[in-house]
């Protein structure tokens, strides 16, 4: 069995993916997981990956402290609507948020 290296790590959103996993299947044969991720995108992602990109962009433009690459992602493939959603995908990782930076993700979400 052959020893697979990691060379770099990224979180992606599910926009992101959805456009790379269609890029790869025009060049090759996608595998199990990689179909049943296809299907999941199918089914669930209605965002563009460019306007993922610009929500991206205006979040880490807010500079909150403790918002890493990581979380930024499961909020954008998520969506929040309203201040308590938002509060329950950033206890995940233990952050804190204050109330106005709160208004202002969601304001970059709309």
């Amino acid at each position: 069995m052959t020893e697979i290296e990691i060379v770099s790590e990224k979180p992606l959103t599910l926009p992101e993916v959805k456009e790379m996993l269609s890029e790869i299947k025009k060049s090759t044969e996608l595998g199990f997981r990689a179909n049943k991720t296809t299907e999941y995108t199918e089914l669930f992602v209605k965002q563009k990956p460019s306007e993922a990109a610009e929500v991206k962009k205006k979040i880490e433009e807010l500079n909150i402290m403790r918002l890493k690459d990581k979380v930024i992602a499961k909020i954008i493939d998520l969506a929040p609507t309203d201040a308590e959603s938002l509060k329950m995908i950033l206890a995940t990782e233990n952050i804190t948020v204050k109330q106005e930076d709160l208004g202002k993700i969601l304001e970059c979400l709309k």
